[in-house]
């Protein structure tokens, strides 16, 4: 009778929330159990920076730095660096960490489950070896129900044994750094960046055809997917998706900055200037990718003749608050133009009208817009390729310092 009750009071323990200094360094993998028994696996990693802890969220070659990680008593407080969410947990015996992912979104919280388990490295437990490979260009069809509507999507991986990388692109943008496993004939990817919670799995039918697909996202969203692997499959030309109504137009926009001063395009700060205008968003993780490339580069060329300026949509029509989530943004990239809030949410069907009614209309998030000296619009541009996209986001580097050349000569 002893000896049972010693195992049932080890078990207990295990269980029970603990007061300790801080979470177990090292790699974790971590798990949002969806309503529907779905399993959103992603990993990261835990260190020591000058006296605090923080985390570096993983997704193939990404790792994220989240440094606001706070311990009370018995449980954490995570805050992801954007998109407004954060985790909030306790901490157990065995180090392991359970509790909730909230996002705050414009008019309301909604969360999901959360477990992380510390010194597991791995994503997804490969049971069997793989039996195919998927590296290479898979053309995508996503969809709720078959026959029903769908959206296309261009998957490229890469596998090295059982272990796989890769994204999807779509004509706004890629779905970032996907990462899981070939477990026999079986395809697990997962990612997870603070917006970005996804799950993607299917059956290898053979080297050219996935079938069976099932793509989860976030807390609810599901669909089906299927997919054909095709070296060939090509999107459409991002530079034709939104394009101005009358060539050689010039935009005609004034909004306030994040002080609340009105700033316009016709300003002496842009005149005679090749200008670089960023549809954009501090919920947009492509947003993120632009946003980074862009602050390193303006550093480099702004003494060329070059401005930037920030269109801002936000998800609420609140100055305050819109102006919250776009510092937070401004601050976590360094960005040194205007960051201008357009009171119009991504949502809003009127968006184009709105904002920029000489554009065709607005397709996607980041859109970028070029203007040559004269403030005539030379090309509009939408999505954006980032750097989990391999080489497509050499090609965009190419082609983008390519075009400013030109617009700076």
């Amino acid at each position: 009778m002893k000896r049972i009750l010693l195992i049932a009071a080890v078990a207990f323990s295990a269980c029970t929330p603990t007061r300790q200094a801080g979470l177990t360094k090292g790699p974790w993998q971590a798990q949002l159990n969806r309503a529907d028994g779905g399993q959103i696996i992603f990993n990261f990693e835990v260190a020591d920076s000058a006296g605090s802890q923080i985390i570096y969220v993983t997704n193939a070659g990404e790792r994220m730095r989240v440094d606001e990680v706070n311990m009370e008593g018995d449980s954490v407080f995570i805050r992801m660096p954007f998109f407004d969410s954060e985790f909030k947990a306790a901490v157990y015996l065995n180090g392991s960490l359970k509790g909730k992912w909230i996002r705050h979104l414009a008019d309301k919280d909604v969360d999901i489950d959360f477990y992380a388990q510390p010194g597991k490295s791995d994503r997804f437990a490969v049971t069997k070896p793989a039996t195919r490979n998927v590296s290479g260009r898979w053309p995508t069809w996503f969809y709720d129900e078959p026959g029903k509507d769908s959206s296309f999507a261009i998957g490229e991986f890469s596998q090295q044994g059982s272990q796989v990388t890769g994204t999807f692109l779509t004509p706004s943008g890629d779905y970032r750094y996907l990462q899981g496993v070939v477990d026999g004939d079986s395809l697990k990817l997962s990612t997870f960046d603070g917006s970005h919670a996804y799950l993607f799995t299917a059956h290898i039918e053979n080297d050219s055809t996935l079938s069976g697909g099932r793509f989860l996202a976030g807390i609810t969203a599901k669909q089906q997917f299927s997919a054909r692997k095709d070296s060939s499959a090509r999107l459409q030309d991002a530079t034709t998706l939104n394009t101005v109504k009358t060539p050689g137009a010039k935009l005609d926009f004034k909004f306030p900055d994040l002080e609340g001063k009105p700033v316009s395009i016709q300003d002496e700060r842009f005149r005679n200037k090749a200008v670089i205008v960023q549809i954009s968003g501090s919920w947009c993780p492509n947003c993120m990718d632009e946003t980074a490339y862009l602050s390193e580069w303006y550093k480099k060329n702004k003494e060329r003749g070059v401005e930037i300026v920030m269109l801002a949509y936000e998800r609420t029509t609140d100055f305050e608050k819109s102006k919250k989530a776009a510092e937070g943004f401004a601050k976590r990239f360094d960005v040194t133009w205007p960051v201008l809030i357009t009171g119009v949410t991504p949502s809003d069907p009127q968006k184009t009208e709105k904002t920029l009614p000489q554009l065709t209309g607005l397709k996607g998030f980041p859109t970028t817009i070029y203007l040559d000296r004269s403030g005539k619009v030379v090309e509009v541009h939408t999505g954006f390729n980032g750097p989990g996209t391999g080489e497509h986001y050499e090609t965009y580097k190419k082609e983008f310092n390519a075009l400013m050349d030109r617009l700076l000569d």
